[in-house]
C-alpha cells in the first residue's frame, strides 16, 4: 500500500536530485505526486519505476527505456520543454513563463525496434591506443566513463547501473 507519507517522502528526494543534476520537477505538485504513486504501483507490481504514463509490457529488459528516468526524458526537454510524462520540466515551465503541452511518444513499439546491436568495437584512445578499460554510457545522460563495470548509481541523474551500455 503506498501511503501518502511515502509519496511526499519520495516527492522531496526526487526534487533535490533532480535540482541538483539540473533537472526540475513540475511545479504543480498534486500532478507531480500523481506521477509518483504512478511510479510507486508499477514498482510493486513489476519491481522497477516504469513510466505511468506508458504501457510497459512488465519485462523490465523489455522495458528498460521508460524506467524513470527514462532515455526520451532529456530529448524531450530539449525539443519540448518536458519529458512525455511532464515529471521533469525546463526552467521555463518551472517558472511558469510556458505551459507544458503534449508530447509525442518517441518509444519504438517492440516489433519494430532492431535486434540487440553487435558486440561493440574496441575504443582508441590518444595515438590509437585501445583504452585498457572498457568504455561505458548512460543511456539517460550520456555520461561516459571507463572501467571495468558500469558505476552502481549514476553521479549525473543516479540511475541504476543497468541503464548504462557498452560505449563503441
Amino acid at each position: 500500500m503506498i501511503d501518502e507519507a511515502m509519496v511526499q517522502k519520495t516527492h522531496e528526494r526526487l526534487k533535490r536530485e533532480a535540482e541538483a543534476g539540473g533537472y526540475r520537477l513540475n511545479p504543480d505538485a498534486e500532478f507531480t505526486k500523481e506521477l509518483i504513486r504512478g511510479l510507486l504501483t508499477n514498482e510493486d507490481r513489476m519491481g522497477y519505476w516504469a513510466c505511468p504514463c506508458r504501457l510497459a509490457s512488465g519485462d523490465k529488459k523489455e522495458d528498460m527505456d521508460i524506467i524513470c528516468p527514462c532515455d526520451y526524458r532529456d530529448p524531450d526537454l530539449s525539443e519540448f520543454g518536458a519529458c512525455y510524462c511532464a515529471l521533469y520540466v525546463s526552467d521555463a515551465i518551472a517558472k511558469g513563463e510556458k505551459k507544458a503541452a503534449a508530447i509525442p511518444e518517441r518509444r519504438i513499439p517492440p516489433e519494430d525496434r532492431p535486434a540487440e546491436a553487435a558486440k561493440p568495437q574496441v575504443i582508441q584512445g590518444i595515438g590509437g591506443t585501445p583504452l585498457s578499460k572498457p568504455v561505458w554510457r548512460c543511456k539517460v545522460c550520456g555520461y561516459l566513463c571507463a572501467r571495468d563495470e558500469p558505476p552502481d548509481l549514476c553521479p549525473i541523474c543516479k540511475v541504476k547501473k543497468e541503464r548504462f551500455e557498452r560505449f563503441a
